[in-house]
């Protein structure tokens, strides 16, 4: 990976759309799923590789702390997401990267003092579940061939790889809606030893940029098979999407 591709860098990369969405090419998938993705993606759309998102929040840093960010996600090579959260007098500026097969984080306090930096094998297998579960924000990555998919009481599972991992989500549907995103996901949200836990998102709202309709309003966190726990604990994100571009 090379560490010094920046956010313009990687949605520049970004091959162009590659043929239209088709819902007639979706007939092999169990029927929610057709639903699903026949709502997610209007016919005609160009099959995007890429989307850049504009997004506004709050993050638990110990207290909810406002942020604004900006991500591009990329099919085949990752995503990176960079955000600015303002903490009293001063603004913490970082962001997060999980690119050709390697993650890292890195924050910094004026965007200078460093405050955060991790990488390695438990941190790369970590952000690859989160790139499986933002792919909710790139819908032609869940119609693409290599997707495999069950579903059963409402519930559709993708199956697909990562960058080499293997990865795999349930979406709670209801007539094509997503009204949430699971997987267990690779992390120490308790600050110990790295393990699997249940994660996910809750979606309260969603909306539609270039024939892409797609979660807008979401509840983000840890310990998502115990709605109590996660609104306790577990909630560490609330996000909105203001923007999204695709490619």
């Amino acid at each position: 990976m090379t560490h010094a591709t920046g956010l313009e860098d990687l949605w520049n990369s970004a091959p162009p759309a590659a043929g239209t969405f088709d819902p007639g090419l979706q007939a092999a998938r169990p029927a929610i799923v057709q639903e699903y993705l026949a709502h997610a993606v209007a016919a005609g759309t160009p099959l995007a590789s890429a989307v850049r998102l504009r997004m506004h929040g709050s993050i638990k840093l110990k207290r909810w702390r406002k942020f604004r960010a900006e991500q591009v996600i990329v099919r085949e090579r990752g995503m990176i997401w960079r955000a600015r959260v303002r903490v009293r007098a001063f603004t913490i500026r970082g962001e997060d990267r999980f690119l050709d097969g390697e993650a890292t984080m890195n924050w910094k306090i004026l965007g200078v003092l460093p405050l955060l930096r991790a990488a390695g094998a438990d941190v790369t297998r970590s952000a690859a579940g989160r790139v499986a579960a933002e792919a909710i924000w790139l819908p032609s990555m869940l119609g693409d061939d290599k997707v495999w998919w069950h579903a059963d009481n409402g519930v559709a599972q993708a199956r697909f790889p990562v960058d080499g991992h293997a990865a795999e989500i349930a979406l709670a549907l209801n007539h094509g809606r997503v009204q949430s995103v699971s997987l267990a996901r690779w992390g120490n949200p308790d600050g110990g030893a790295f393990r699997e836990g249940s994660f996910g998102a809750y979606v309260d709202q969603e909306a539609t940029f270039d024939g892409y309709t797609i979660p807008a309003r979401l509840r983000v966190g840890w310990h998502f098979d115990d709605p109590q726990r996660f609104d306790r604990e577990g909630k560490f994100l609330e996000v909105s999407i203001d923007k999204a571009v695709y490619r």
